[in-house]
């Protein structure tokens, strides 16, 4: 054990040399193991950060929610699209139907959306998303109130001139100044603002900052409710997700009466179809980053192994010295093999750094958090260590099999 530390601290102390001799072309040969564990890991660091928005915005969405609808979200190959066209829309009616026959259902709403002018006293803020829903939209999805409340029972069963609205709208409607108890225009008609959201960012393209919430009767006065819309529906705590999408296929079958041989006419999505295609993406592209990381590192493992065939000749010489002075074979070969993974150590955290930095410019400066994980860290040292060992083992055999006398004869 003593002996193998005497080794990597020798080692150690000839690859500072090595670097302090020749700064030029050390740098140089590292730049491509830099470049390719940049390459690797900024990849996977992106990707981890983005997953965890991504799965942080399904949480935020409900992931145990599932949504009938006229449409799916993922389309199937060879289906005519004109069946989907001529399918019926989601109605209002065929919630109440699914209230009274579910025994798996937790929780069910009714959504629908449009576009419209919001006006204050002070602004208008044209092609805003108004979001139409009926009193358990709360229990699906994770709405925080940053002032005032959310709409009772009462409201929305009445269809009352109420709204909730979102951070950012309330902000540029307001000018920062308190939402709630002052008055706002829908579509020409004067609500009343009774909550404001927390803020919460962008939720894979679902963000309720940019929108407002009215009950989904007081909608029907300037929208089609029953077009466009959709019943979100979460199931009762035991129950799994699959009981509840089977149960509610059956229900909606019985409602549409639908005979045994006939398909489905409409959709159940789930959020976890959307979750699937990213993480289908994502492995795409770390196979792309693996390619173009690839490529530098085989041009950084080559630079290595210039420097330690370099670095064999020029001490030629001193192996021989240290053979003739009892120096065993396997600790040439150690010592050498060492000093290739200490230097191609050197550039995999040169690149590390790089991204380090990276991160900290993307979270500041571009508020996109970007986090470097101790996993991703592991990989780059991993990958470094073996570029090293794969690039150092020809020039280490090759000291190690030196001839001693031949050796201490060379004048390089």
């Amino acid at each position: 054990m003593l002996i193998l530390f005497k080794l990597i601290r020798e080692s150690y102390l000839m690859a500072a040399a090595e670097i302090s001799a020749n700064r030029t072309r050390t740098i140089l040969s590292l730049l491509g193991i830099t470049i390719g564990i940049f390459c690797v890991v900024s990849v996977f660091t992106v990707f981890d950060s983005m997953e965890r928005s991504i799965k942080s915005s399904i949480e935020s969405l409900g992931s145990n929610v599932v949504y009938i609808q006229k449409w799916p979200w993922l389309f199937v190959e060879d289906y005519p699209w004109w069946r989907y066209v001529n399918r019926p829309e989601t109605k209002l009616e065929e919630l109440k139907k699914l209230q009274e026959r579910s025994q798996t259902a937790d929780a069910m709403a009714f959504l629908t959306g449009t576009n419209r002018t919001v006006k204050s006293l002070r602004h208008s803020l044209n092609n805003i998303t108004v979001l139409a829903v009926t009193y358990d939209y709360f229990k699906l999805r994770n709405i925080e109130i940053a002032e005032g409340r959310y709409f009772s029972p009462l409201e929305t069963n009445n269809g009352r001139n109420v709204v909730i609205l979102g951070n950012t709208i309330a902000q540029k409607l307001f000018d920062g100044e308190p939402a709630v108890g002052q008055q706002v225009k829908i579509y020409g008609l004067k609500t009343e603002v009774i909550g404001v959201l927390k803020k919460e960012g962008n939720n894979m393209g679902e963000s309720h900052d940019e929108q407002v919430i009215v009950p989904l009767l007081f909608a029907a006065n300037f929208l089609n409710i029953d077009r466009d819309g959709s019943i979100a529906v979460s199931p009762k705590e035991g129950i799994s997700k699959q009981e509840l999408i089977d149960e509610l296929t059956g229900i909606m079958r019985s409602i549409r009466k639908l005979s045994p041989g006939m398909e489905d006419n409409f959709s159940i999505n789930e959020i976890s179809t959307i979750s699937t295609q990213f993480e289908q993406f994502f492995r795409i592209m770390a196979f792309i980053g693996w390619i173009i990381g690839g490529f530098s590192l085989l041009v950084g493992g080559f630079g290595i192994a210039n420097i330690m065939f370099v670095s064999v000749k020029e001490r030629t010489s001193i192996i021989g010295i240290q053979k003739a002075l009892g120096a065993k074979s396997y600790f040439i070969l150690l010592q050498f093999l060492f000093e290739a993974v200490f230097l191609s150590l050197l550039g995999g955290i040169l690149g590390l750094l790089i991204i380090f930095i990276f991160t900290l410019i993307s979270t500041y400066a571009f508020q996109f958090q970007l986090v470097l994980t101790l996993a991703n860290i592991v990989l780059g040292i991993t990958v470094s260590i073996v570029i090293g060992l794969i690039a150092g083992i020809v020039p280490s055999y090759l000291a190690a099999r030196m001839d001693p006398v031949e050796a201490m004869r060379s004048t390089f």
